[in-house]
């Protein structure tokens, strides 16, 4: 992500928080948990405030990472000047800049996030000379209590597209489109989505979805963290909650967080062939996907309510395979614009496959990254994975052969399956090995193997369970 302020250096930031007015500086970062942290600063002391832009400031690495060790947790928070916005939810005029973790070396945190996404994306660029583009769908639930008789109720999980009065929220979703549009985080649209509850307590939970334009990877990471902090924001402002949780009712639609892929060489679309079909890069990136699915979850799905969101279905995948445009699919190819012969082959990006398990729990930098491995995997061992894209095409297989597997049905699936693939996530240290004995020990710390089958005949425990997770990453 790159703030609507594009500063040179430190003296274009500490020139405009002078002639702005600006009396807050917030240096914001993205830990393991997804949500944006700050660390706030005045800036009536002009030499302090310039220290900080040069050196950042040491913070409690524990704190905020699963797999550092309290012994020795000091890490530092570093400015990235040019991802930085005025806050627009700050009663004082405030600065953020988003901030890069970095070790006692003064080098990237090699377990961060963001250093891990970087590798993979250097590594997919050297072998394969293909930089990815994604594009993040967000979906969410705003929550309101009803003080009045509900008026235009419409009907439960009817929303798609609803336009007000049916829509009670389409004025805070378009706010929300607005604010993030003057922090420089292009959008490609916002739309109410098919979720509605109208609750017996007078609570009303409305889904919504916004969608970005395609990134890089790394901006399309910290576009989503942000993005979810301008939702709650906007929300509270209001006097409304927001959910990100991906099943929030077993009887309604759960919150995915869908990522489009497009593939960039010599600035060239690579999705599509010359006919305007799946090109055969594409089949392998697919393949690539299709074989580290299992694996993949361990970071797209990283709660015990992700798996909840698979069991209930509601355009929810659950099998591993790919199809064209079926929304059960694990990937789906949406439809193009194979009409407008101009778009093909451009740097749009309007030709993207769809990857529908992640949900917005994830992590979506550790996300991200491994998406880009398992991408990198299919075009370096391109018989095996047209192979895989073969058997898994689920137009291609006939109705009596498919026996597709299933994708993970808890924590505790997922840990397994990344155990099974550690050395490939962890080949030439794309990802540390404490990073993947951490990500393992806290999936089997859910121990949630049998719950989701426990919690069917136990409403009050599974609402229970599901509310604890209500402002979950």
């Amino acid at each position: 992500m790159r703030g609507m302020l594009d500063f040179s250096d430190k003296e274009a930031v500490l020139k405009f928080i002078s002639e702005n007015g600006v009396k807050i500086l917030n240096l914001c970062h993205v830990p393991e948990e997804g949500k944006l942290k700050t660390v706030s600063f005045s800036t009536a002391e002009k030499d302090r405030i310039s220290e900080v832009l040069d050196y950042g400031e040491r913070v409690d690495g524990s704190s905020l990472f699963s797999y550092i060790e309290p012994g020795k947790s000091d890490i530092y928070i570093s400015p990235q000047i040019k991802a930085a916005f005025m806050n627009p939810f700050s009663a004082l005029p405030t600065l953020n800049i988003l901030c890069d973790y970095l070790g006692d070396d003064g080098k990237p945190l090699d377990i961060a996030p963001k250093t891990v996404l970087t590798r993979a994306e250097q590594k997919l660029q050297i072998s394969s000379g293909i930089s990815l583009k994604a594009l993040a769908e967000l979906e969410f639930y705003i929550i309101a209590r009803q003080q009045t008789e509900l008026l235009f109720a419409g009907a439960p999980d009817r929303n798609y597209h609803d336009s007000s009065p049916f829509s009670k929220f389409e004025d805070i979703r378009n706010e929300i489109l607005s604010i993030l549009g003057t922090m420089g985080i292009s959008t490609k649209y916002g739309h109410s989505e098919v979720g509605r509850i109208n609750g017996k307590d007078a609570t009303i939970m409305e889904q919504h979805e916004i969608e970005f334009t395609p990134q890089n990877l790394t901006d399309m990471a910290e576009t989503v963290a942000v993005a979810k902090w301008v939702v709650r924001n906007t929300c509270m402002r209001h006097g409304l909650s927001a959910s990100f949780i991906p099943k929030i009712d077993l009887r309604h639609a759960g919150n995915g967080m869908h990522i489009h892929l497009c593939g960039l060489k010599h600035a060239r679309n690579i999705i599509a062939d010359q006919s305007g079909n799946l090109s055969n890069d594409s089949l392998r990136m697919i393949g690539g996907i299709l074989s580290f699915a299992p694996s993949l979850a361990a970071f797209g799905n990283p709660t015990p309510v992700s798996y909840l969101r698979f069991i209930a279905r509601k355009e929810s995948p659950m099998h591993i395979c790919w199809s064209a445009r079926n929304r059960l699919a694990l990937i789906r190819i949406p439809l193009w614009w194979k009409f407008k012969k101009e778009i093909h082959g451009s740097e749009s990006c309007r030709e993207t496959f769809e990857y529908r398990a992640p949900d917005a729990f994830a992590d979506p930098y550790l996300l991200l990254a491994g998406l880009a491995l398992a991408v990198n995997y299919g075009l370096e061992n391109s018989a095996e994975s047209l192979r895989i894209a073969e058997d898994l095409h689920a137009e291609s297989v006939k109705k009596e052969e498919k026996r597709f597997k299933l994708l993970p049905r808890s924590c505790s699936d997922a840990a397994k399956n990344l155990a099974r693939n550690r050395e490939h996530y962890q080949d030439k240290g794309i990802f540390p090995t404490r990073l993947v004995d951490g990500t393992i020990h806290k999936l089997e710390g859910f121990d949630d193997q049998n719950l989701w089958k426990e919690l069917l005949g136990r409403p009050e425990e599974l609402r229970k369970m599901l509310m604890e997770y209500i402002d979950y990453g």
